[in-house]
Formats: structure tokens, C-alpha cells, sequence
């Protein structure tokens, strides 16, 4: 495909700033990867629908004391208790109420690490930032084929998702309200919204104090007059919802039946834990049963093992389901402390519901730290185990690779460079299915351990090579 000059890209980012006070490294081409591994991310997005729907059915059997397997007696009261530590009693009322069964997140993006094994999926996040972002990529080196998410896929797919929430309304009005804690984002999803207005949907990005409630009903002023909402999409973390005054609102209109909320507000579905129950011992012949043979292997061969750190005493003789210390099983999670280095390639993060939990805030990587930190990290997630869990997951190391950026002393020379990869592809579930949209490629320096968007580091969309 041909090359973007550094101009380009410099005045396209210049005209239309899509962070707040965000900047990274150019490349000249996008990432590319593939026929093979674009089936791949293909088959990746089925998973993980078909995972968030076996999570729910998995979470809601738990809360209700009922069998989990067809023909085997198995009852996991304790699942549902992982899932809602810690959380306000309104939030899990809200998670269980049976109006809410059967809603899933509309956007769903993996976080894919390239191994040397093929890729690896440390986290799945259902309130995504960089859609717009990855939308605009895709426009921008769009000239050449192959783009994923060609023709505009991330916008149209995106409003399709939540237009989908509210059949019953010709050109439903869609708020994405960012609260004040996103307002980094806030810039991407303004063009969003701008462009998808453009293209005749009435689409508005707005801040929590803009709405306000009528009749039971969620409205804001448009040029002065009250225009109604029907579906929000809630670009803020749960945690937040303290924050937002608007919220207690935004609960009474969806109790009414007068907007949907997209991501649904139901925290079970945005904790890291679940992926340590995929891989609970306990837990394999559910996964067997509520997931297809396919979805099943493809998380399999994705997901690293992960542990829930709890803190639970355990009875004399017992062990822990986990990783070695010291060539030992653990009979405390506080054994790691003795971990050899090698035995330290083990990341710790807070499972969800804190302001650490995104962004890598609360990661811990034990190869990378001294002793000290290590057992610091350990005891940090065990003291705050009573209302915020913390799991354990074995790190798998991304793999060198090569693209051309443009460098910072000579910008408009590109070269060769050496660093690691996360791809992030964005799917939207329309009509029951989870459609790859678009996919954004973060490549690091090789130096660094802990992949995400930082400031020499650069972003990419993805293209797929010929066959």
C-alpha cells in the first residue's frame, strides 16, 4: 500500500486532536498481518461473545444456588461472591434483575499480545477507549487495500450496535455521555458522534450534567429545546457513578423502559476474574458444556492461565491452585515472596470496580521488579481482598518485530525499528453476532514490558496482507 507522507499524518492529527494532551510515534504504513491470522481475529470475536454469554449464564446459576452442569451435581454459591465483592447492593441488584438477562456489551476489544506462539489475550474490555481513534486511522490510510474495518466498518457498526438496543424507534437519538474522569477520551468520541450526525444518525457526545430527567424520561437541550434519549452509551467506569450526579436519573429512565444503556451497567461483566474461572479447576466441565468446540479451543490456546488471589484460609495439607515457589506449590499466597525470578513471570492487577483498574495502574510484574516491589504488589492485593480481588496471570512475553516509523530527530525519514505488538480489535454486536470492525495496533519499544498507548510508542490500524 502506499506510504502516508509524515505531513499527512501531522496536519490530519494537527486539525483533528483525538486525545487530550496525547501524543505517540508515526509510521508511514499500517500494521500489517495475515489472511491467516485475520481469520483468526475472526474467530477470536465469536469467542468472546459466546464467553460473555457462557460468563452471565455461569454468574446467574451461581446467584440462584442452581446446578451448573446437565448431568453432574455442581453448585458454585462462590462464583457469584468473587463477582460482586465489594460492589454497592444497588449495582447487584441491578446485575441480577432479570430485565437485564441477556444484555451483553455492544463493543467488545480484546487486548491481543503477538508471541512467539501466535497471540495471547491478556484482557477483554467491554468500555473500550479508541474507537474513534481507530475510525479515524482507518480514513486516514485507507487509500491502500486490505484495511480492517474498510468502509467506514467502525462507524456504521458502532451506531448499528446501539440502534440495534431500540428496534422499536426509526433513528433512535443516541447520548454517549464520558464522564469527567474519561475526559482524555472525550475528543475521540466528539468525532464520532460528529461524523455519524454527518451521516444523518442523531448522535451526541455530552458530559453527565448535560442530561436531565422529564417525566421519568432522560432528555437534553439541543439549541435550546429538549430532545428525549433512547439509548446511551456510557463511556465511564462503574466506579464512578458516585461522581456523576446525572446517574440516579439515568437508573429511573432505564427502570421505566424509556432509554437502554449500552455497556450494560453490570459489573460482573467487567471483571479480570473472569478469566481466572475460565480457568478454575472447579469450572472445566461447565466451560465444556456452555461453550461451543470452537470457542472453546480458541480460549483455550488465548487466555494465560490466571488465578483469583484469595486470601481464604485454607486447612492443614491443603495447597493452592497456582503457580510454584521455590519449585513448591503454595500453601499461602504469600509463598510468591520466595518466587525464583524465572518462577516471578506472574503479572498481578486489580480484577475491576477501582480507579487502578485500567490503564495498567494497578499491573505488577514480577520478572521486572526487584524482590521488594514483588512482595509489596502481593501484599498490597491481598490487604484489599475484601472488597477488591486482584488475580494472578502468567505473563506471556510479546515478541520481537520490525515496522518503518518516521524518527523524531529526522521526521520525515522512515526506518526500520525493532519493538513489540498489541493488537486491539474492536467488534460490535449486531444482529447477534460480534462483527470485526476495525483493530488498532500499538507497537512499543522493545524495551518495554507492559504494552499500552504511550508517548514513543506508535498507533496503527491493521491491514490484511495479499494472499
Amino acid at each position: 500500500m502506499p506510504a502516508v507522507a509524515h505531513d499527512t499524518l501531522r496536519a490530519a492529527f494537527a486539525a483533528q486532536p483525538l486525545f487530550e494532551d496525547k501524543t505517540w510515534r508515526l509510521a508511514p504504513e499500517a500494521w500489517p498481518i495475515l489472511p491467516a491470522q485475520a481469520r483468526e481475529l475472526e474467530a477470536i470475536g465469536a469467542a468472546c461473545l459466546e464467553f460473555h454469554q457462557a460468563l452471565e449464564a455461569l454468574y446467574l446459576r451461581s446467584v440462584s444456588g442452581r446446578n451448573l452442569l446437565r448431568n453432574k451435581a455442581l453448585v458454585a454459591p462462590w462464583v457469584a461472591e468473587y463477582l460482586e465483592r465489594g460492589k454497592p447492593p444497588a449495582l447487584v441488584a441491578h446485575a441480577r434483575d432479570p430485565r437485564t438477562r441477556g444484555a451483553f456489551p455492544t463493543v467488545l476489544r480484546p487486548d491481543l499480545l503477538l508471541t512467539e506462539h501466535g497471540f495471547v489475550m491478556t484482557e477483554l474490555d467491554s468500555v473500550p477507549g479508541g474507537i474513534g481513534l481507530t475510525a479515524f486511522l482507518n480514513r486516514l490510510y485507507g487509500a491502500g487495500p486490505g484495511i480492517v474495518g474498510a468502509d467506514d466498518a467502525m462507524l456504521k457498526n458502532f451506531h448499528a450496535s446501539l440502534a440495534g438496543l431500540r428496534p422499536d424507534i426509526r433513528n433512535p437519538l443516541v447520548s454517549i455521555v464520558v464522564s469527567e474522569e474519561a475526559a482524555t477520551y472525550r475528543p475521540e468520541m466528539e468525532w464520532l458522534a460528529h461524523q455519524l450526525q454527518i451521516a444523518g444518525h442523531r448522535v451526541f457526545c455530552m458530559r453527565p450534567q448535560d442530561l436531565f430527567p422529564l417525566g421519568g424520561a432522560l432528555f437534553f437541550n439541543v439549541d435550546g429545546n429538549p430532545e428525549k434519549i433512547d439509548v446511551i452509551y456510557r463511556f465511564f467506569e462503574l466506579f464512578d457513578l458516585p461522581s456523576i450526579a446525572s446517574a440516579p436519573y439515568i437508573f429511573e429512565a432505564w427502570e421505566s423502559g424509556d432509554v437502554a444503556i449500552a455497556p450494560p451497567m453490570r459489573t460482573f461483566q467487567e471483571e479480570k476474574l473472569a478469566f481466572a474461572l475460565f480457568h478454575h479447576h472447579l469450572l472445566q466441565e461447565y466451560w465444556e458444556e456452555a461453550l461451543g468446540a470452537a470457542s472453546l479451543k480458541a480460549l483455550r490456546a488465548l487466555i494465560p492461565p490466571t488465578w483469583v488471589m484469595d486470601p481464604a484460609p485454607l486447612p492443614p495439607g491443603a495447597v493452592i491452585d497456582g503457580p510454584k515457589a521455590g519449585g513448591r506449590a503454595l500453601g499461602d499466597w504469600r509463598d510468591l515472596a520466595y518466587a525464583s525470578q524465572k518462577e516471578r513471570d506472574l503479572i498481578i492487577k486489580i480484577s475491576g470496580f477501582h480507579e487502578t483498574a485500567w490503564g495498567a495502574r494497578s499491573v505488577v510484574l514480577g520478572s521486572d521488579c526487584s524482590r521488594e516491589d514483588w512482595q509489596k504488589g502481593v501484599e498490597r492485593a491481598l490487604e484489599l481482598a475484601q472488597t477488591n480481588l486482584h488475580v494472578l496471570q502468567a505473563y506471556r512475553k510479546p515478541k520481537r518485530v520490525r515496522h518503518a516509523l518516521y524518527g523524531q530527530s529526522a521526521p520525515h525519514e522512515a526506518r526500520e525499528a525493532d519493538g513489540r505488538l498489541r493488537l486491539c480489535p474492536y467488534y460490535f454486536v449486531v444482529e447477534g453476532g460480534a462483527r470485526l470492525s476495525g483493530a488498532l495496533a500499538t507497537f512499543c519499544p522493545p524495551d518495554k514490558k507492559i504494552i499500552h498507548g504511550m508517548q514513543d510508542a506508535a498507533l496503527l490500524p491493521v491491514r490484511i496482507l495479499p494472499a
